[in-house]
């Protein structure tokens, strides 16, 4: 029976940032459960050496993994060849569309254009930040400062000296 489900919102690109698999594999290793399921393969990993690692881990620990869009048994020897022949096809479109991408923003940057989001940032702000960093404040100081007056970041966050510099080599508004 199904005990919990788990979602991640990070990509299965990588390990990294993956706070729920993380609590999964530990419950895992503790033996609150038996079988890891997930609906896709590339759900989980697209990376061939972090799928492995948790195919291995998974057999020292003695738990299974249940891919419902492969609905192969990954205990046998052929279930283990067919989800490791998807997960490289998976690794091998990340990289392929990774290639693609870095070649449109190329194509994009030769025309003359700018890649990223647009600054919603007042020019209010962006004199705010020019007056404190004119006032001798450092960039962290800057940064500081406006999170602490309340001045509202273009995500909704807290400010950052790297934010405050690139905001200030934007151009000066008039």
């Amino acid at each position: 029976h199904l005990e919990d489900v788990r979602t991640d919102i990070a990509s299965g690109k990588s390990l990294n940032k993956r706070d729920e698999l993380g609590r999964t594999l530990r419950d895992l290793a503790e033996r609150k459960a038996d079988v890891l399921v997930v609906a896709k393969l590339d759900r989980l990993s697209r990376s061939v050496s972090d799928f492995a690692a948790i195919m291995e881990t998974a057999k020292i620990e003695g738990w299974a993994i249940r891919v419902l869009d492969l609905d192969v048994d990954m205990t046998t020897s052929m279930g283990e060849l067919v989800a490791n022949i998807m997960i490289s096809l998976a690794q091998w479109e990340r990289r392929v569309i990774g290639e693609r991408t870095k070649v449109a923003l190329a194509a994009v940057v030769a025309r003359g254009g700018k890649l990223g989001r647009r600054s919603n940032v007042s020019d209010q702000t962006r004199r705010h930040i020019r007056l404190l960093r004119g006032a001798g404040l450092s960039w962290q100081q800057v940064a500081d400062a406006l999170t602490e007056d309340g001045v509202p970041t273009a995500q909704g966050g807290k400010w950052h000296a790297a934010t405050c510099r690139k905001i200030n080599l934007e151009g000066d508004p008039t």
